[in-house]
């Protein structure tokens, strides 16, 4: 049996969950998440906890376990505190800033490069640490925008320059070598 799986999700004061069979609906303060799940798992709420029952055993049914509990975990923490990456902008002239709801980005092209967040997204910039916000109640729908903005202008090896995750480490290549004369 899964350990993470056994672990009941408690849920916060302030958050209301919707157990319909396989269909789990989560409302809070930032949003409301709804997901279905497998049909070989059973999930029950017991007070202010959830608890994820397997109904058969097996590798892939203890796999299932884990993952619908660690999923449900996620939508009660995102509708009650919500997610957030952080991205960062390195290089002489880029910039990005936030127009109505999308964010535009000048990264070196001819153009800029505007991106519309789903609905349940959106961006924070800081322009003087030159970092982007994503914020949103879905992990999984925050983490794929995020990696969307990174894709615009990925860090490039030999100075560094583009989008990356704040924290994340860029792994640096020297340049050409100069022509050695004898």
């Amino acid at each position: 049996m899964s350990r993470i799986g056994r672990m009941p999700v408690v849920v916060p004061t302030g958050v209301k969950v919707e157990v319909d069979g396989l269909r789990v609906r989560v409302k809070g303060p930032k949003g409301e998440l709804e997901r279905t799940f497998r049909p070989e798992l059973s999930i029950r709420m017991e007070g202010e906890t959830m608890h994820v029952e397997p109904a058969a055993k097996g590798p892939q049914i203890s796999a299932l376990h884990g993952m619908t509990r660690a999923l449900l975990n996620n939508m009660v923490t995102g509708v009650h505190t919500g997610f957030t990456k952080i991205l960062e902008i390195e290089g002489v002239g880029y910039r990005a800033e936030v127009e109505g709801k999308a964010l535009v980005l000048h990264v070196g092209y001819s153009h800029p490069v505007k991106i519309e967040p789903p609905p349940a997204v959106h961006f924070e910039v800081d322009g003087k640490t030159r970092q982007i916000t994503v914020l949103g109640p879905d992990k999984e729908l925050v983490g794929q925008v995020a990696a969307d903005v990174r894709k615009v202008r990925p860090p490039e090896p030999y100075k560094g320059k583009g989008i990356h995750y704040l924290g994340e480490h860029i792994r640096r290549k020297a340049g050409k070598a100069g022509k050695v004369t004898a």
